[in-house]
């Protein structure tokens, strides 16, 4: 057990972990380790001596509480460090995108760009725990293999160290949180000299220098005034709690988000009763860089603003704002970003349309939109330029909301929005500002004039953020899909070509996780007179199992064009498999077709065996005799097997995507795919094709694990 401080005093500490407090071992190792790696921040976890928990022992580059709900984590638990502990290798999350796939739990706290390393500290008869360290964004998507190699040798040297001193009965001590070094209140101590203080003093906006935890160790009097807060209460405080109007989480997340992700970062607040500011946030691995400046466009429509009715305002409710919260974690398009906004966010404001809107080549883009009548209305603005003094490309280029609370008002200071009416009287204008810049801009249209009070403009305007983060994702999601989609339609045969005495279905599904892209694949050509098909899978759901497979086809195809037996393009296609390197094997099934004789040669390597349905309607499994996958030995042979292929057979040949799922015994489930072939075996094929699938999927929405090809052939007269 080791004790940690993070401002206890050591009576705070657990009684096991009141040590006396001698060398750092593991301060000084975790420093060392993320020097080396330039690391930004990072903890060390211990395993406990009677439980399997593993605790979190000292903390350097943040504050603890970033990783509060991660003190104690069980052995078993989905958190990087408990996987690198319980599987005794290093788990590398390479940013914002993989961590709310593989870690939700963590993503849904720190849902900011960085990247993650979590290793085990264990030697070879015993783990003794597990680091993590992390890196800004920008860090590249792979962990490079000299990172690797440090990270992994610091592990090991410290796990020798910890053995050592456990074989002798000395436990860790306690140890303190490494973070930037302490408060200076004087000003000219921070600034270095006196004279830099003076300058920034005469700054006309405001400056503030918060520490790691937040605090104020700076404030020019600037910022003092902007804020109305005398600098003798700002010192030392955090600006959230200082500052009565900044007492808002989604002002804190902000300064969490800039230095998790270390990108600048910035917000506009509303300071009490109608002024709004603008925060702009610089981060380093020591703090916090603040300027505040005011937010002249969005003060000067908030003075404009009728006087209230007395009536209540329609605020958000915290309940609300989890569900729409918790709802766009789960938005995987833009599409459903747009649709999640018009379901929670809109009816709660009392809004009747949206339109949500981008950018591309500096010209705004209609994203999506709900609620219009007439879809023209909104479509006709895709495509202008950003520089049309347009409300949505201001708000888009400067990231400062805009309200309009009649059309009388929105007239006035865009009057080229009388030639484009759209139906409604009343407008919010939503800037989505994700990592510090502009992604989009989301418009709530309303049917009748309304105001806009000052605490539901800075609601929407906080909403928004939820928002921008949700969009950011689905934009880079769909391109990632079109790529995807377009590798796949790339690789796969566009259709089948029609062969003497064949006839031919096929259908590929992707995967439900993953990139929708995957290593199946299909094919059917001729071959000097006759026909041959092929069905195969190479391992993985990514763009290199996409790469290798599209080799390995355009290989069967050339091997088959040169009139190679089954077993030679088996063998040569195995042979090249090992000359490429690739590190990922294949199953393959390779026909050879002759319905004018009435027989089909077939060999196999580790593929799930056809089906064959006979012209009577049975159904049997092909016991093929076959290799083992191909790209595993280079002495491996492929022998081949001939079947009888009477007029009106059927051969299906398929991938193990439809027959295999967790849970399910795979005899049982080619069992029920031969019964539902015997039954439905005389449809058309392309009907077939649809309803083999179908039937493996009953259920709507039922998770795919993997990807599924399915080839159909059937021997005509």
């Amino acid at each position: 057990m080791v004790g940690v401080s993070d401002g206890q005093s050591s009576a705070q500490a657990p009684a096991a972990a009141r040590t006396s407090v001698g060398r750092p071992l593991l301060s000084l190792a975790l420093a060392s380790m993320m020097d080396e790696v330039h690391a930004h921040s990072g903890a060390v976890y211990l395993l406990a001596a009677d439980q399997p928990v593993l605790e979190m022992a000292v903390m350097a580059g943040l504050p603890r509480a970033f990783a509060a709900p991660w003190e104690r984590v069980g052995m078993s638990a989905p958190i990087p460090v408990a996987d690198a502990a319980r599987e005794r290798e290093l788990v590398w999350v390479g940013g914002e995108e993989e961590m709310a796939r593989r870690y939700p739990r963590i993503a849904v706290v720190l849902p900011y760009p960085f990247a993650l390393a979590a290793v085990p500290i264990a030697t070879e008869t015993a783990v003794y725990g597990a680091v993590f360290v992390t890196w800004p964004g920008g860090h590249p998507p792979e962990l490079s293999d000299r990172e690797r190699e440090h990270l992994v040798a610091a592990c090991g040297r410290l796990a020798v160290r910890l053995e050592r001193a456990a074989e002798i009965g000395i436990p860790p001590h306690s140890e303190s949180d490494l973070l930037a070094s302490p408060l200076v209140g004087g000003m000219a101590g921070t600034l270095g000299t006196v004279e830099a203080a003076r300058m920034v003093s005469r700054l006309p906006y405001g400056l503030v220098s918060l520490d790691l935890h937040g605090r104020i160790g700076f404030v020019n009097a600037a910022a003092a005034e902007l804020l109305n807060v005398p600098v003798s209460r700002l010192l030392g405080t955090q600006l959230w709690a200082s500052v009565p109007w900044l007492n808002d989480p989604v002002y804190e997340d902000r300064y969490r988000a800039a230095l998790m992700s270390q990108h600048t970062s910035s917000f506009v607040a509303l300071r009490p009763p109608g002024e709004w500011l603008s925060f702009r946030l610089y981060p380093s691995t020591t703090g916090l860089s603040v300027r505040i400046t005011r937010s002249r466009a969005v003060s000067e429509m908030n003075r404009a603003a009728p006087p209230s009715d007395g009536k209540p305002s329609r605020l958000v409710t915290m309940s609300q704002v989890l569900d729409l919260a918790s709802a766009l974690t789960e938005a995987v398009g833009v599409q459903d970003v747009v649709q999640l906004v018009a379901d929670e966010l809109a009816p709660a404001v009392g809004s009747q349309a949206l339109v949500v809107l981008g950018s591309r080549a500096n010209r705004l883009r209609v994203l999506g939109h709900r609620g219009y009548r007439d879809p023209h209305v909104v479509e006709r603005f895709d495509g202008i330029p950003l520089s049309e003094p347009m409300p949505g490309t201001q708000v888009l280029r400067t990231g400062v909301p805009a309200f309009f609370e009649s059309q009388e008002q929105l007239e006035r200071l865009y009057p080229a929005r009388l030639a484009t009416p759209d139906g409604f009287a009343a407008w919010a204008y939503l800037p989505l500002i994700a990592q510090g810049r502009p992604v989009g801009t989301c418009v709530l249209s309303y049917a009748e004039p309304h105001v806009f009070p000052t605490e539901e403009r800075a609601v929407m305007t906080s909403l928004a953020g939820l928002i921008a983060q949700a969009l950011e994702r689905a934009l880079l999601y769909d391109v990632k899909h079109r790529l995807a989609h377009g590798l796949q339609e790339a690789l796969l045969p566009h259709s089948l070509p029609a062969l003497p005495g064949i006839e031919s279905a096929a259908r590929y599904v992707p995967a439900t996780q993953g990139m929708d892209i995957g290593g199946d694949f299909y094919d059917l050509l001729g071959a000097q007179g006759k026909a041959a098909a092929v069905i195969g899978d190479v391992q993985g759901h990514n763009v290199t199992a996409a790469g290798l497979m599209g080799q390995v086809r355009t290989a069967v195809r050339a091997y088959t064009a040169v009139g190679q037996a089954p077993e030679e393009v088996m063998r040569s296609t195995n042979r090249l498999l090992l000359d490429l390197g690739a590190e990922l094997f294949a199953s393959c099934l390779y026909l050879r077709l002759d319905p004018a004789h009435g027989r089909a040669v077939m060999s196999r390597a580790g593929h799930p065996p056809p089906l064959l349905r006979r012209p009577d309607g049975r159904v049997r499994v092909l016991d093929l005799a076959g290799g083992p996958l191909l790209g595993v030995d280079a002495s491996a042979v492929y022998p081949t097997t001939e079947v009888a292929l009477a007029p009106g057979s059927l051969l299906v040949l398929y991938t193990d995507g439809l027959v295999e799922s967790p849970g399910t015994d795979f005899e049982e489930a080619l069992a029920d795919l031969g019964r539902h072939l015997a039954d439905a075996g005389d449809r058309p094929l392309n009907e077939l094709a649809d309803s083999l699938v179908r039937h493996r999927h009953r259920t709507d929405g039922e998770e795919r694990l993997d990807d599924i090809a399915l080839l159909l052939l059937r021997a005509i007269g």
